[in-house]
């Protein structure tokens, strides 16, 4: 496993986390405007579809310590401020009018309603300031209005394909003990994200689209949008097993907290779990693998995007052609690899 990947791994520590919150609710009291008299300060605004998904969370605090991390390397005063659009596009809207008018430098932006990107690429551009959406991915025209416009994240279809090859791998060598009927066919639900998310689309089509092409007949019992949430995903298979019971033999999930919902639901109602993986490899799915109750996750790089994020920021500040230091695809996009993870790779790491 290369180091990026071990890393990502090793950062997920409670007391590091603990001091990572407090540095959040410390930072999130401060405004876009100025620091202070006769100081230089870049001011970032960061603007989050909702601080109850775990992921972008974690986001959050990687940025958080990133920043603290470039001022002290480069002695630099920067003042980042966040704002929980709390799942609301008017919420998120007034939120970048505030950071707008406050003075940002750089908007950083994890849209709630992708279609609304236009109307946030007006406000920036009016003022001015450079933008970068991140995790949830607009379209590719707005993207292209400017060229002071990026997006930061993982390539959805990427994501889909390891976590259906982590199925492919468990039929491949326990198809016994996975095959629960013994038909030769293998029996899922899923639960997607939200409905029209490009992410959730592209997870659920590419992830069954990799067993498929390897020749394994599927069958699909039952499929819902649980808003990428860890209780939706329980109220949801818990509907499922009432209805299918035993015959789920596989969970797929576009993401870790729903994932995480659904095993809620099977120990609740005292079953044997399935197999079931999700996307993002946040702290709690890889305890999760470490538990045996989750097979695997693909890591969505966090920590990955929170630089990317920070690095692109500076980099735009100073005026500089970002292209020069970062690697980036077609002048607007900066890709994080995705990565599988199960429990041989989380033991691979803490042996290594």
């Amino acid at each position: 496993m290369n180091q990026k990947i071990r890393s990502c791994f090793s950062r997920w520590c409670p007391d590091r986390a603990a001091a990572l919150l407090a540095a959040g609710l410390l930072l999130g009291l401060a405004g876009c405007g100025p620091a202070g008299k006769g100081t230089d300060t870049i001011r970032v605004g960061v603007a989050l579809y909702t601080q109850d998904d775990t992921f972008i969370s974690t986001i959050q605090q990687d940025m958080e310590r990133l920043v603290r991390q470039r001022e002290n390397e480069q002695q630099l005063k920067i003042n980042l401020s966040t704002a929980d659009g709390r799942s609301n596009q008017t919420t998120q809207l007034e939120q970048v009018d505030r950071f707008l008018s406050q003075g940002c430098d750089v908007l950083c932006v994890n849209i709630v309603d992708r279609t609304a990107a236009a109307v946030i690429v007006d406000k920036a551009q009016e003022a001015g300031v450079p933008l970068i959406f991140f995790n949830r991915q607009p379209v590719a025209e707005d993207i292209r209005r400017a060229d002071n416009i990026y997006y930061v994240g993982a390539q959805a279809e990427e994501a889909g394909r390891l976590q259906g090859q982590l199925v492919l791998q468990a039929w491949q060598t326990q198809r016994e003990q996975l095959d629960r009927n013994g038909d030769g066919v293998l029996q899922y639900v899923m639960l997607e994200g939200e409905p029209g998310h490009q992410d959730a689309l592209l997870r659920t089509e590419y992830s069954v689209k990799a067993l498929t092409s390897a020749g394994v007949e599927v069958e699909k019992l039952a499929s819902d949008t649980a808003n990428w949430n860890r209780a939706q995903g329980t109220a949801k298979t818990a509907q499922w097993i009432g209805q299918f019971g035993e015959q789920i033999e596989v969970v797929f999930s576009n993401n870790d907290d729903m994932a995480l919902g659904a095993i809620d639901a099977f120990q609740e109602a005292q079953l044997e779990l399935p197999l079931v993986v999700g996307v993002d490899a946040t702290a709690p799915a890889l305890e999760a693998i470490r538990q045996g109750e989750l097979y695997g996750t693909v890591l969505n790089d966090a920590e990955g995007i929170a630089e990317a994020m920070v690095d692109l920021a500076l980099a735009l500040t100073r005026g500089e052609n970002p292209a020069q230091t970062l690697e980036m695809d077609e002048g607007h996009y900066i890709w994080l690899p995705c990565q599988q993870i199960t429990l041989q790779d989380l033991e691979e790491n803490q042996n290594g």
